[in-house]
């Protein structure tokens, strides 16, 4: 009985619309890396994304039937995990690319920043929950942003910029949600514009570089596409030129020369969406897009009739973690963002990430579901019955 009633309660056009973008991002990531001589199969990347997408919808189910109310109670259990995990990546991470990012398990390498996403939306939606509105408004944000700078700086030191600024973004869309006065965000644009002028002016003129020497040039990148497009331009570049050549209908799937020929480079995590421009064209950008506001309107709707705080604000929170992760990634392709390697959710491909992502929508399905419940007669009277 109650195991029926749970099921009648989900939300399938999230379920629908998440597995619709899992399906999408699995066929571009092997168009993208089926001819490559080096992989011991052509269906290589996309036998590991789908297990990663397998094991995801195990904790999406577990998470779903939770009542996600109980998370309250773990919030700094949550917060001392995401910081002893962060820790730990110090000591036994494994170093690729010059960043320490992976927890290597054996089976799986395991990325703590991508877990911190999740756990701090949890960790912050019960701090915010738990204070009153109206009461000590500047303790609130300042004890709100001090909680979030631990782990942010953490994922900075990886260093991580993008995963850093994901952290960002989820501390401010909270704020904003719980009901933060305009005053604190003019202060805090205030403060991060000032911090961002001292790191990237002031401090080098001292000897004192914050940056990595290809956070910098990203960042002359993206002030000038022109700057060296032989060198640490050359990304964007060959991403333009792929999403241009695709025009209306694409090359067709396994036909785009920047895919192919390995002009674009990153092509199946970082700058995935520049594959599916150049061999879909507009319509299958149209597609993805379609899937992404799909998502983001059902998570907008669970946030909506949330019967608690604390459930709105972890489906605000979720939301705004997809959102700010599909508009970077995007705008980094098409070079209106910087490119900071933040992968696009459900199609980049990496582990961690799609485990995560699908978590989340765990996490919006229970709300969901407890919502449903609140008024759900049947379910009330065999509650009082119980």
């Amino acid at each position: 009985m109650e195991f029926r009633t749970y099921l009648r309660h989900f939300d399938y056009a999230l379920l629908a619309s998440v597995a619709g973008l899992v399906a999408y991002g699995s066929l571009i990531i092997y168009s993208a890396t089926h001819s490559d001589p080096n992989l011991p199969s052509p269906f290589y990347y996309m036998r590991v994304q789908l297990i990663a997408a397998l094991i995801g919808s195990v904790f999406l189910m577990l998470l779903a039937f939770m009542d996600f109310r109980g998370l309250r109670n773990y919030r700094q259990h949550i917060y001392l995990g995401i910081i002893g995990l962060m820790l730990l990546l110090f000591v036994i991470g494994a170093e690729a690319k010059g960043s320490t990012r992976w927890i290597p398990l054996g089976f799986f390498n395991l990325q703590p920043s991508e877990l911190a996403k999740i756990g701090m939306i949890v960790v912050l939606a019960a701090w915010l929950a738990d204070r009153p509105r109206g009461e000590l408004e500047t303790q609130t944000t300042l004890t709100t942003l001090g909680i979030a700078a631990v782990p942010a700086f953490l994922v900075f030191i990886q260093p991580d910029f993008g995963t850093a600024l994901v952290l960002g973004a989820i501390t401010l869309a909270l704020l904003f949600l719980y009901g933060t006065r305009w005053l604190h965000f003019g202060i805090i644009a205030a403060s991060v514009t000032g911090a961002l002028f001292m790191i990237i002016k002031v401090l080098p003129m001292i000897g004192i570089q914050v940056l990595k020497p290809y956070q910098i040039d990203r960042l002359l990148v993206f002030m000038n596409p022109e700057h060296d497009p032989g060198g640490v331009g050359y990304h964007l570049l060959q991403s333009k030129i792929a999403i241009g050549s695709g025009m209306m209908a694409g090359k067709g799937l396994y036909e785009g020369t920047q895919t192919q020929l390995n002009f674009l480079p990153e092509h199946h995590t970082d700058f995935v969406f520049s594959v599916l421009g150049e061999e879909l064209g507009f319509v299958g950008v149209s597609v993805l897009l379609t899937l992404y506001i799909l998502v983001i309107w059902r998570g907008l709707r669970i946030a909506i009739i949330s019967e608690s705080l604390f459930g709105s604000l972890i489906a605000g929170g979720i939301v705004s973690m997809l959102l700010f992760q599909v508009f970077v990634n995007i705008g980094m392709t098409i070079g209106i963002m910087p490119i900071t390697g933040i992968p696009l959710p459900f199609v980049s491909y990496g582990g961690s990430s799609m485990v995560v992502n699908l978590m989340a929508i765990g996490l919006l399905e229970s709300i969901h579901v407890r919502s449903k419940l609140i008024g759900d007669r049947r379910y009330m009277r065999a509650q009082d019955a119980a």
